[in-house]
């Protein structure tokens, strides 16, 4: 799958995307396979309740949503606008 990260977390962990070949279920347990990772991650997810997800282009607000055959993640920080 293709892993998406924007604005901070793209920052943080120094690619805005890679593809990722993971064995987890859930948002959840590939966030988490991913803290574990480096520390890079664990820094970009550090504020995990203020970040978006968004599966194949839909938002998604539980991070229990399932990822098998999914094509795209894309995670965004929080956004502030005016």
């Amino acid at each position: 799958m293709n892993l998406l990260y924007f604005a901070s977390l793209r920052e943080c962990i120094g690619v805005s995307s890679e593809n990722y070949i993971t064995d987890q279920k859930t948002i959840s347990g590939l966030i988490d396979e991913l803290v574990k990772r480096e520390p890079r991650y664990e820094k970009a997810f550090k504020n995990l309740p203020m970040i978006k997800v968004a599966i194949d282009h839909e938002l998604i607000a539980d991070l229990e949503t399932s990822i098998v055959g999914v094509s795209e993640i894309a995670f965004f920080p929080p956004m502030t606008g005016g």
